[in-house]
């Protein structure tokens, strides 16, 4: 039995020419496309975004501060009611689109209506339903409960277009002031 020798045991995978030639041919090509591949990875995050033509604009955007000053200008006269609605609400609360009650419409804001105008003022401000808050503009306060209250009352409110808060405080202090005149003259 040891005299026979196995020479079959000792072969290798390839068998034929052929064979010969496609693994030379293959341990060229698959390095060739994993190198490819490779620097197709590394520099695929230098290329712009799909539909950003700006590069410097669209990086600008991503690496923006989280939060942004405004400057306005503080002593500008408040817009009233009417002209804050023209602005702002009617692109919605004249064709009651998404739900907003129409302008003028009695039944629609009438149960709105009863909440009080406090309540309104705040759905207005912080949002409700499809309406985002501050109805989405550029107004402050005020001059959205101004809005408020010209749309309430063409629908049958009786409420009072808010004054400009510097006024009311003056207003406030006026009476204050004034209050106090009568109470010390009582005391002497």
């Amino acid at each position: 039995m040891s005299d026979t020798h196995h020479e079959e045991a000792h072969t290798g995978p390839i068998k034929n020419p052929k064979q010969l030639l496609i693994a030379v041919l293959a341990s060229f090509v698959i390095p060739i496309f994993a190198i490819i591949g490779l620097v197709l990875y590394v520099t695929s995050d230098n290329k712009p975004a799909a539909g950003a033509v700006d590069t410097q604009k669209a990086t600008a955007a991503r690496i923006q501060k989280v939060g942004m000053v405004e400057v306005r200008d503080a002593n500008r006269p408040l817009a009233n009611g009417e002209a804050v609605y023209k602005a702002q609400c009617a692109a919605c609360h004249a064709t009651g689109a998404a739900g907003a009650p129409k302008f003028g419409d009695a039944a629609a804001w009438s149960a709105r209506i009863q909440t009080g105008f406090e309540t309104l003022v705040q759905s207005a401000l912080k949002g409700k339903g499809a309406m985002a808050p501050q109805g989405g503009g550029d107004f402050s306060d005020t001059e959205i409960a101004r809005a408020v209250a010209f749309m309430a009352n063409s629908a049958g409110a009786k409420f009072d277009e808010p004054a400009a808060p510097a006024a009311a405080a003056s207003a406030a202090g006026d009476g204050a002031s004034a209050a106090a005149a009568p109470a010390s003259g009582a005391s002497q």
